[in-house]
């Protein structure tokens, strides 16, 4: 072998020893940082993993002299400054809350469970056909901000007569963090009941969306809060209990999550620090309330493009090429340490029908026909609550019902209206119980 090549190969075999040593020590950093649920900013696992690399490179190099016995502390320097970006934050670890909206006015009350929620009041646009009841909108999330997108439907639902209060659940949005361990299903359904007693209207209707709807439905099934519900509209719940998110159905009509470009903007999985801070906690290496990034951090990184094809998801495959922006920059708020941590605690809870047998609140459950939910989480509410009086299959849509698309928007609208005010309902009754079976068999 020529003297080029044995030194090409020599050269080839350091590089890759190197290459195979750095990656052996981004590894023990990744298992630290899920050891010691990284603590300290990561700074934790980064110190032993820096010390670790110290002693395994003056153990390789106790045999060499001069220079070479600085070779092997090469890839150590290498991963250290791999892994130090994973402890650096990039963006504040203080809240930045979204500007004022200039088409609304923000409140904020204090609730009774002691959240500090942002408040939204659109009021009946329509003397003529104001609707007695106030509507009090709960949105999906489950902790984000309310896009604009769903305010513009609200003022819809205004202009229609009805008196819309919204608020922000609490770390989403304008609304005030709770510490990590707060963030429960069970404190959502409180907060609700909290916010209906501080409206102090009387009974109210509620319009619950995906994880708002899985919020409605439990607060159906507590009889203390139910008691304050006027009639409510369950629009494509997520799972409501932990048996109903076991189960492995199948969803709608094809939406457009892998057909729709690629979202746009800046992502913070693009970032080393929370591309692992995130990606370790969907996994659930690490809990939401990891030391390795802070809520306020996690908030602050976190961008709509992060979403990426969930956001996709929520449309029909034929509107893949036009999917509209459902909020901007400025307004935009997710939570994805507390929502993980609210559908956890939807996961660990016990089954809900037992009590939603005992329903006695008027609910309507609406469904679209591109639904990127598993269809039996709807179902399986229509099945075991007993006060459900209509269902309204929404064609032509995903599981963002009302998006601005086409008439979407007036066709959600004229359905609620219709069930909230006791007129017939613009669509077939369907699925009802009986078709259960069939309509999971058709796959609908």
């Amino acid at each position: 072998m020529p003297p080029f090549a044995i030194r090409l190969a020599r050269f080839a075999a350091r590089l890759l020893s190197a290459l195979a040593a750095v990656a052996a020590l981004a590894v023990v950093f990744l298992a630290l940082v899920v050891l010691t649920n990284g603590a300290a900013s990561g700074l934790a696992a980064w110190s032993a993993t820096l010390g670790a690399g110290l002693v395994a490179a003056l153990w390789r190099g106790r045999s060499r002299t001069g220079a070479a016995r600085l070779v092997p502390f090469l890839p150590v320097v290498v991963a250290a400054a791999l892994t130090a970006s994973v402890c650096v934050p990039t963006v504040p670890t203080t809240r930045r809350y979204p500007p004022a909206l200039p088409f609304v006015a923000t409140q904020h009350w204090r609730l009774d469970t002691g959240s500090r929620v942002a408040v939204y009041h659109y009021p009946s646009a329509d003397p003529g056909t104001r609707h007695p009841v106030p509507l009090v909108y709960l949105h999906g999330g489950p902790v984000r901000g309310i896009s604009v997108l769903d305010h513009r439907f609200l003022q819809l639902l205004a202009r229609r007569g009805h008196d819309v209060y919204a608020y922000e659940q609490a770390g989403g949005g304008r609304s005030d963090p709770l510490p990590m361990d707060q963030y429960t299903i069970s404190r959502s359904v409180r907060d609700l009941d909290a916010f209906v007693r501080r409206l102090d209207k009387g009974k109210v209707d509620v319009l619950g969306f995906s994880a708002g709807a899985v919020v409605l439905t439990r607060a159906l099934a507590e009889p203390s809060v139910a008691a304050r519900l006027h009639r409510t509209v369950i629009a494509e719940p997520g799972p409501m209990d932990g048996p109903t998110s076991r189960i492995n159905g199948h969803k709608g009509h094809p939406s457009a999550r892998d057909l729709a470009p690629s979202a746009t903007g800046p992502r913070s999985t693009h970032i080393p620090r929370y591309a692992v801070a995130f990606g370790l906690m969907r996994l659930g290496l690490l809990t939401p309330d990891t030391g390795l990034i802070g809520q306020a951090e996690g908030d602050n990184a976190f961008t709509a493009a992060d979403l990426g094809s969930d956001t996709a998801s929520a449309y029909c495959a034929r509107d893949a090429d036009r999917i509209p922006s459902e909020d901007t920059p400025q307004n935009f708020s997710f939570s994805p340490a507390a929502s993980l941590r609210v559908q956890r605690t939807v996961k660990d809870s016990p089954s809900m029908a037992p009590r939603l047998r005992r329903s006695g609140t008027p609910a309507m459950l609406m469904i679209a026909e591109c639904s990127s939910q598993v269809r039996q989480w709807a179902t399986t509410i229509l099945a075991d609550d007993p006060a459900v009086q209509r269902t309204q299959f929404m064609p032509g849509v995903g599981h963002h019902m009302w998006n601005g698309l086409d008439d979407n928007n007036d066709r959600a609208a004229a359905v609620i209206t219709a069930f909230l005010r006791g007129e017939p309902a613009p669509l077939p009754n369907h699925p009802t119980r009986e078709e259960i079976p069939a309509f999971l068999h058709d796959h609908k």
